[in-house]
């Protein structure tokens, strides 16, 4: 029989709906059973694709045995990290403090006023490698909670009073300058992985936010060292495992640090920011390789993450079925030499083992190979390569499928509109734009109410119950900003300048200006969640200083940029002490030292001469710049107001820190203009 969860939109929660444990959702409901039942909390938090989540559910929850004891002496709630990164932000904290590691699954006991007590993420069903099992863990929580109440409390408090303590310095009032970002390079270059790209050892993450800075310092500064950092970064993960060769798109990370065996979810998020960083890197260098990969990772994610309403799905998961019933991590991906000769023969096998590097032994498990391009010399029959390409592609699409966590949500589609919407405007593929703009579309239609305020998920057109956080609305506003200069429709700046209008009232401390990833009036947690530290996507801090700075520069909005000003002052703080996880808010510094320049095109839209000084403009590497396009006068963008043409031709207009050049009708001239 069902438990709580079968009424729920996650995906996640759902997996766990026919488990023998008695879920609750995360709700005041859930601690009013524990106060009146006088049990405590078992919190579990988890997302749909998460490997160990799996493995635990199977191994525990779905044990009825174990159900039974969790159901006797606990209230059982379960979380979507996705839907409520507020509530996993806060337990993660204390479980890292606690610990001093996270993960998820991750595994909180709380009292019935949701203070936590004791911590842990992955339990195995029997003692293995020094970790008690997860049924020894319940005992022994229960036997405290039920001979030791005072001290269980004493240390609940403690915990929260220390959470409260942790308040960060968030540092200067003050910008960063040009010897802050000077030292950020320094400390990225100290990090660098020179063999084998990117930063630090296994695993490893793919960098997108701090090679997006790494291309803008290298824009405004011309230091050729950011550069190499950003191309070779790119071009190694591009060739590794990490990405899929057949299909296209970035698994989360790579286990090793040569980028050789992925972790083979893949999420949205990743695959959004990766396809506009190597948009970018081709803007930048005019590489075939960044090309060829932005335009692969967008047609993953239309062909396999947009829904049936236009949104585009959080994640495909690790795992799949092997074909014998087993869910097996990487099952879809990987192939042996046999698998391989099965599919193209003996001949094409045998070009196929060498250009992908495939093995007898294999690089993963069980002598099966993670596909890869380890061949960066030597020539290859185009067309012969193509058409083993599509073979293998065709018969793994025979496999059974990772399953696909279909919420759509908030935060992730923004960031997949800024990267459909640019990539199809580089590389002139409107269908691109098209899908940019369904997203977007989507998002006002079902996420967006009638006060302006978002929601964090939807699913199968039903939106969910939970409020969108600080980074929905920033990302979803960087999707906007970045389809007003693609298309000129002055509706999405319109619809930005509602979204942030909330940031600077709802997220915004009045008295320093510090950003809370909660709005003022959201539900109140152990303590109010305030991340400025860039992870797996751009804090919401980060993302609102970008987006807030972009639309300051696109209006004018005075408010707006001494907003996004007084939040880069983390930038200062953090950039030269810790720059890898600060890359977004490091970029957005980029932008702030470069202006950002402000570019109207104005001129007939149908006009190719209007088209070309517009595309010009999208494709100027200037860090940050911002484009309008439209017709002379026109009240659409306010960068168009009292724009005219010159001599009657389509016309650019570039200004920066309250300055305008002269205005051009010659593309070289703009491109000019636009450099550094």
């Amino acid at each position: 029989m069902p438990n709580r969860l079968a009424h729920e939109t996650s995906p996640y929660l759902l997996q766990h709906a026919d488990n023998p444990v008695d879920w609750w959702p995360w709700s005041a409901d859930a601690f009013e059973e524990a106060r009146e039942s006088g049990k405590p909390v078992l919190l579990s938090v988890g997302y749909s694709s998460c490997h160990w989540c799996h493995v635990m559910a199977h191994e525990s929850f779905e044990d009825q045995e174990t159900a039974d004891y969790l159901n006797a002496h606990f209230v059982s709630v379960k979380v979507d990290r996705e839907e409520r990164p507020d509530v996993d932000a806060v337990y993660m904290e204390a479980v890292q403090a606690a610990t001093g590691q996270g993960g998820w699954p991750m595994t909180v006991f709380l009292t019935p006023d949701a203070e936590p007590f004791y911590f842990g993420t992955y339990f195995p069903p029997t003692p293995r490698h020094g970790s008690p099992s997860f049924r020894q863990v319940l005992e022994g929580v229960h036997s405290a909670w039920t001979d030791r109440r005072d001290e269980v409390a004493e240390v609940a408090e403690k915990i929260v009073r220390d959470l409260a303590g942790r308040e960060i310095a968030f540092g200067d009032t003050r910008v960063p300058g040009e010897e802050d970002l000077a030292g950020a390079l320094l400390g990225l270059t100290r990090d660098y992985d020179a063999g084998h790209g990117g930063f630090g050892g296994a695993p490893k993450f793919p960098p997108s936010m701090t090679v997006e800075f790494l291309l803008r310092h290298h824009a405004r500064t011309g230091a050729e060292g950011a550069l190499q950092m950003a191309a070779d970064t790119c071009e190694r993960m591009a060739r590794g495992g990490i990405y899929d060769q057949l299909g296209g798109g970035f698994a989360r990370y790579s286990v090793d640090r040569e980028w050789v065996v992925p972790h083979f979810e893949k999420m949205l998020y990743d695959n959004a920011l990766l396809c506009r960083v190597y948009a970018h890197l081709w803007r930048s260098t005019g590489s075939d390789l960044a090309r060829r990969v932005a335009l692969e990772t967008a047609d993953f994610m239309v062909r396999e993450l947009r829904t049936n309403e236009g949104g585009f799905a959080s994640a495909l998961d690790a795992d799949s079925d092997d074909g014998t019933g087993k869910h097996v991590e990487g099952a879809y991906y990987v192939w042996t030499p046999a698998q391989l000769r099965e599919v193209l023969g003996e001949r094409d096998a045998e070009l196929a083992v060498d250009y992908f590097g495939v093995t007898e032994d294999g690089t993963f498990e069980e002598g099966a190979s993670v596909l890869q391009l380890p061949q960066s010399e030597g020539v290859f029959d185009a067309e012969r390569i193509a058409s083993i390409r599509a073979r293998l592609l065709a018969a793994r699409g025979e496999r059974p499928a990772p399953g696909r966590d279909d919420k759509v949500v908030a935060a992730w589609n923004g960031l997949a509109v800024a990267a459909l919407a640019e990539t199809g405007a580089y590389f002139d593929r409107p269908d691109l734009i098209e899908a940019a703009l369904g997203a977007a579309d989507l998002l006002v239609r079902l996420h967006l109410d009638e006060h302006a305020r978002l929601a964090r998920t939807s699913k199968d057109g039903r939106v969910g119950a939970n409020a969108g956080v600080l980074e929905d609305y920033a990302d979803v506003s960087e999707g906007f900003l970045a389809l007003a200069s693609v298309t000129g429709e002055g509706v999405w700046l319109e619809f930005a300048g509602f979204l942030l209008d909330h940031v600077l009232v709802q997220f915004t401390d009045e008295a320093s200006g510090t950003l809370y990833d909660t709005a003022a009036d959201a539900e109140k947690l152990i303590r109010r969640p305030q991340d400025p530290t860039d992870n797996a996507t751009p804090s919401g801090w980060s993302a609102a200083a970008g987006a807030l700075l972009s639309y300051a520069a696109q209006t004018g909005a005075e408010p707006h940029r001494a907003a996004a000003e007084r939040a880069l002052g983390v930038v200062k703080a953090l950039g030269p002490r810790a720059p890898r996880f600060i890359g977004w808010g490091l970029a957005t510094a980029e932008a702030l030292l470069d202006g950002p320049r402000e570019v109207a095109v104005v001129g007939p839209v149908d006009d190719p001469a209007t088209k070309t000084l517009h595309r010009a403009a999208l494709l100027a590497t200037a860090p940050g710049a911002v484009v309008a396009v439209g017709a002379p006068d026109s009240d659409e963008l306010p960068l168009l107001a009292e724009r005219s043409l010159v001599h009657g031709e389509p016309t650019a207009y570039v200004c920066r820190n309250f300055t305008c050049d002269a205005p051009t009708t010659d593309v070289d001239r703009l491109r000019e203009a636009l450099g550094r």
